[in-house]
């Protein structure tokens, strides 16, 4: 409504203006043509001017009313107080006083201020559509199953928990909720950030927005309304982007300051040429409005919240949901971040990480065997093992005569041979042996053991750990580069979190620690000076996020209110956490460069405003600054959508 405001507001005083240049005496006598004098035209002249002062010039005008109540003068304090300095000169030359009026340059500076807050106002939009993007997400329209099986269209807004709705090939999924029939891959990289089609099925999770693949699902409701992800991560956002911003703080400030310095360089400019240099009224009248003008702080005011919705889009985008606004920016200073192991480092299960073959046995062999065994038993490591087989395609036998030895092992028949697996206790202790046995070395990593023996001969040994996440690796690099510290804080063993760390190539392991000495931990890094940021899941380790400077938590999904952390990763990815320092850093460098656009300008553009140049021909009109002005502002909003990270 604004945009159409300013955009109405111009055409309608770009249209007086045209009658205005026309009966001005000032440019009649520049032009050498003075056709157009008739008896009480400069009375014409001032009720068409007064039109553009009271209709152009009202959000100005309104806009110093609310900011002297406010005891906050800015931008609009600057223009009222410029077009208002010119219209009422102007008019009071009509009415007796002696000088020359310069209502053209008064109605001309209103039409510019508005198409330059016309074209600001397209320019912040298109650089704050963040949330707008978001709720675009979320279809109008949903198909509903019907008790009889029929299927009825109905607005997305109607759907309640419990209802049973058809997604169609292609189609977006309009509300949270489980599958119940078909199979397909869904596209949430708009939600979450994962760039991979995610695989659904029946009982799979489903997240309204994602938009459904090739494949047509069956999906009963889950969360509507404020309850769903979608309006979760709209929420966040909103948040974020209305939170306090240290930065802004100096931008206000600056705003503030350059309005003052507006006012009272233009008022010494005025002095200067009128008092000192001997300039006539209007000469001196135009310097001082010029000044003013083109020092208005609406750019300075731009400057931070553009990029802050930038970011926050960006980062919404991406999966990083930002909740609090201070704790992000301090990201830029981190020198040290924390991993928690089990679920950020690590996948949280089991897997195969090594397989020892002996003799002339060979892996996939070795791998295939256990797996026939171990697929009918429910333990974690006998799953780690059948998982890790069907990751490397390898076809599974059927086992019979399934026997659980308890401390031992499992054993059963496959392809018509005895097949065991055995602890390395059990192994020994029956006088098997094996060349170039490694177990004590990988046991001394925290690994669990299993020796694969075919009848009385030993096959081979698998190992097994707590699977690390293959970005992990790539997340530690990424941070390395930026010259961060990386840790890892962990309750398990020593010898595990050592195996881990060396893995992933961490700086460093704090290992044995109980989540109630976490927090402990972080705090004695703080007193070394250190700045620290701590990833974990936000449930075990919410003491430890709310203790760092900076408090990631990972792997949330579709569950964002996760109380304690100042950032939320929506995906279980660690290099998303890499992102986060990476994101804020980019974010900082464009606040200053938007600083630097939005006030550096007028470094240069004071002066010449003032007029220092005029001895060599250089003088700017009110109309220049307000053009200058203008475009300062938009330089800096479309610096803020150049950001990237």
């Amino acid at each position: 409504m604004m945009v159409a405001d300013f955009r109405r507001r111009f055409f309608v005083s770009l249209a007086a203006t045209v009658p205005i240049l026309l009966l001005s005496p000032m440019l009649q006598e520049w032009l050498g043509f003075e056709g157009w004098r008739f008896p009480g035209d400069l009375w014409v002249l001032l009720g068409l001017s007064s039109f553009v002062y009271a209709y152009g010039g009202w959000p100005f005008l309104k806009g110093l009313v609310e900011e002297l109540s406010q005891r906050r003068p800015g931008m609009m304090t600057l223009v009222a107080v410029a077009i208002s300095t010119a219209y009422f000169y102007s008019a009071a030359v009509v009415l007796g006083l002696e000088g020359k009026m310069f209502f053209w340059e008064t109605a001309t500076l209103i039409d510019l201020m508005l198409v330059g807050h016309w074209i600001e106002m397209r320019s912040v939009m298109g650089a704050s559509r963040a949330l707008e993007e978001l709720a675009k997400l979320m279809p109008a329209e949903a198909h509903r199953l019907r008790d009889d099986g029929e299927i009825e269209d109905v607005p997305t807004a109607e759907l309640r928990p419990g209802d049973r709705i058809r997604v169609k090939s292609g189609e977006k999924i309009p509300a949270d909720g489980t599958v119940v029939d078909g199979r397909t891959s869904v596209d949430e990289s708009m939600l979450t950030g994962e760039s991979k089609p995610v695989k659904k099925e029946a009982g799979a999770e489903v997240v309204g927005g994602s938009v459904n693949g090739t494949g047509s699902l069956t999906v009963e409701v889950r969360k509507t309304g404020e309850e769903s992800y979608l309006n979760q991560v709209i929420s966040l956002v909103r948040e974020a982007e209305q939170s306090k911003s240290r930065t802004q703080d100096l931008a206000n400030r600056a705003a503030f300051w350059l309005t003052m310095i507006g006012l009272s360089v233009g008022a010494l400019t005025f002095f200067v040429w009128i008092v000192l240099l001997g300039a006539d009224l209007t000469f001196s009248l135009e310097r001082a409005v010029t000044v003013m003008v083109i020092t208005c702080p609406h750019a300075l005011g731009l400057a931070i919240p553009l990029v802050v919705a930038v970011s926050t889009g960006i980062a919404a985008r991406r999966g990083l949901l930002i909740r609090n606004r201070a704790a992000f920016e301090r990201a830029k200073d981190l020198d040290t971040i924390i991993f928690d192991k089990t679920g950020t480092l690590t996948e949280g299960r089991f897997g195969v990480s090594d397989i020892i073959p002996f003799d002339d046995a060979s892996e996939d062999e070795i791998l295939r065997l256990s797996a026939a065994v171990e697929g009918h038993s429910e333990h974690p490591i006998a799953q780690g093992v059948l998982r890790t087989a069907r990751d490397r395609g390898l076809s599974v036998p059927g086992a019979e005569d399934f026997e659980a030895v308890t401390g031992k092992g499992v054993q059963a028949t496959v392809e018509g041979r005895a097949i065991r697996v055995l602890s390395q206790g059990a192994f020994r202790s029956e006088g098997l042996s094996s060349p170039d046995d490694e177990g004590d070395r990988l046991a001394s990593q925290g690994k669990t053991l299993a020796y694969v023996v075919r009848d009385q001969t030993p096959l081979g040994l698998l190992a097994l750990a707590d699977t690390v996440r293959p970005e992990s690796k790539e997340a530690v690099r990424i941070l390395h580069d930026a010259g961060i510290r990386t840790l890892m804080l962990t309750g398990d063993n020593r010898q595990t979190a050592d195996w881990v760390a060396r893995e992933i190539g961490l700086d460093d392991v704090i290992a044995e620690v109980l989540p109630d000495q976490k927090s402990a931990k972080i705090r004695e890094l703080q007193a070394e000076g250190r700045i620290v940021a701590m990833t974990g899941d936000g449930v075990n380790d919410a003491p430890a996020l709310a203790t760092a400077d900076l408090g990631i938590a990972v792997g949330a999904g579709t569950d964002v209110a996760v109380g304690t952390a100042d950032v939320i990763l929506v995906r279980s990815d660690p290099r998303d956490a890499a992102q986060v320092v990476i994101l804020s850093k980019a974010t900082y460098r464009k606040m200053v460069q938007n600083l630097w656009y939005a006030a550096g300008y007028n470094i240069v553009a004071i002066p010449l405003a003032a007029g220092v140049l005029a001895g060599v021909g250089v003088i700017l009109s009110p109309a220049v600054g307000a053009v200058l002005m203008s475009l300062s502002t938009v330089v800096v909003a479309i610096n803020a959508r150049l950001l990237k990270a």
